[in-house]
């Protein structure tokens, strides 16, 4: 797998993390559930930016190659 297709994964599990938070709030769900859902797309969002944002320089790290 490129780190392309696994950073586009990683942001449509965010987005499922956040509509079934949403889904399962709506229903009266168990609230730990739900604000663990939340933490977690939140860990996965930041794991996301820490790839694609770029430094000071300018750079990347889904720019480099870490072969």
């Amino acid at each position: 797998m490129t780190t392309d297709t696994v950073l586009s994964v990683m942001v449509l599990a965010c987005l499922a993390l956040l509509l079934g938070a949403l889904a399962l709030w709506r229903r009266g769900g168990q609230r730990k559930q739900v604000v663990l859902m939340l933490v977690l797309a939140a860990i996965v969002a930041a794991n996301v930016a820490i790839w694609v944002v770029p430094d000071q320089q300018g750079k990347a790290l889904v720019s480099e190659d870490l072969k």
